[in-house]
């Protein structure tokens, strides 16, 4: 039996680097890229570090609006689909990629596999959110990694199709976590273009979301407050937003803020692993986060885990420096039974519901 997988994002190679090697003892998995993260730094490095098997597609679709985009890969993936004509597509996430593969698989009637099913914000004007609740609407097979989202599958009469199974994000951080500490790592200034060392002692940034930087005063109260923090801030800048970031450190001078190029999975987790505290717009990253113990403020208006929010081990902040300096310096409590995102063994549970499911 076959399985088409489709990836686009970064956070899409990390779920599909564990998941695909428990599918692919049992299927015929064809790995399909839509290129949707086409950086090198943001795809290529993930696929060699997390030995991820090589795409046998990569439609190459990247730069455009979300309609000229999503067009795209509903016009490549109708192809592909047909040509393979497998028993079942399997997407993750929310991105345009996991959207455009439910519509088109659910027009040509093959079943679809949504994990990371039921994950709401309830805020409409999020196009993750869109793509989301569109795609479990479409799906036959809905695998959710926490309690919290099976209750929200409920809640929309879909609980039928759900299965909780846990977080791949999970598997994946306890089985890179070790090789992400032991390995050595440089990061590249985009300012100079030169190697630069990590420093002993640093916060970890990432922002990326077009609310906090298609406007310079959101990126420019987030900068203000890493540029206060007693130790320099590591930001991996993503590459269209680069421009932008590079003008205002250069504008207000922000010499605590390390604007570096994008970073490969390990590196990032050896970031996170080594980080005093971070602050992200990330879903993934705030997860890592939280699987780390480290303290992290979300620069957001709506919640995307509500299950790492408490005893502040991750808070929502405005992008307000204030707002961020202020709750970055609250304490956090650590319950080590607290495990929302289940065992770190959710790649064969959800083999084991594609296998219930086809057969």
């Amino acid at each position: 039996m076959k399985i088409v997988t489709i990836v686009g994002a970064r956070p899409q190679f990390i779920k599909a680097a564990v998941v695909s090697k428990h599918i692919r003892k049992y299927y015929t998995e064809i790995l399909v890229h839509t290129g949707q993260h086409y950086d090198k730094n943001m795809s290529d490095i993930f696929f060699d570090e997390m030995e991820i098997p090589k795409p046998n597609y990569n439609l190459g679709v990247n730069n455009g609006s979300h309609a000229e985009m999503t067009a795209r890969m509903l016009v490549e993936l109708e192809k592909v689909f047909l040509n393979e004509n497998p028993d079942m597509i399997l997407v993750y996430g929310d991105t345009n990629s996991t959207l455009a593969a439910a519509l088109v698989a659910a027009k040509i009637h093959i079943p679809i596999c949504h994990v990371e099913a039921g994950t709401r914000t309830y805020c409409n004007t999020n196009p993750e959110e869109i793509n989301r609740v569109c795609t479990d609407h479409l799906s036959s097979l809905l695998l959710t990694c926490t309690k919290k989202s099976q209750e929200n599958l409920v809640k929309e009469g879909l609980s039928e199709k759900g299965k909780l199974v846990g977080d791949p994000m999970y598997d994946a951080f306890c089985f890179y976590k070790n090789k992400a500490q032991e390995g050595q790592y440089k990061l590249k200034s985009i300012e100079n273009n030169t190697a630069l060392e990590i420093p002993k002692r640093f916060y970890y940034l990432t922002c990326h979301r077009e609310e906090n930087t298609v406007k310079e005063d959101a990126l420019k109260e987030i900068l203000t407050a890493a540029n206060q923090l007693e130790f320099p801030s590591i930001y991996p800048v993503h590459p269209r937003n680069k421009k932008r970031a590079m003008e205002i450190l250069k504008k207000y001078k922000f010499s605590k803020v390390y604007l570096v190029e994008p970073v490969g999975y390990l590196t990032s987790i050896h970031l996170v692993l080594n980080a005093e505290k971070i602050i992200t717009d990330s879903g993934g990253l705030q997860r890592e986060a939280f699987f780390s113990g480290k303290q992290c403020v979300t620069i957001l208006d709506f919640e995307v885990w509500p299950e790492t929010m408490i005893q502040n081990r991750n808070q929502l902040c405005s992008p307000n420096s204030e707002d961020i300096l202020n709750k970055l310096s609250k304490h956090q409590v650590i319950d080590e039974n607290y495990m929302p995102f289940g065992d770190g063994d959710s790649a064969k549970k959800i083999v084991a519901e594609i296998n219930a499911f086809l057969k």
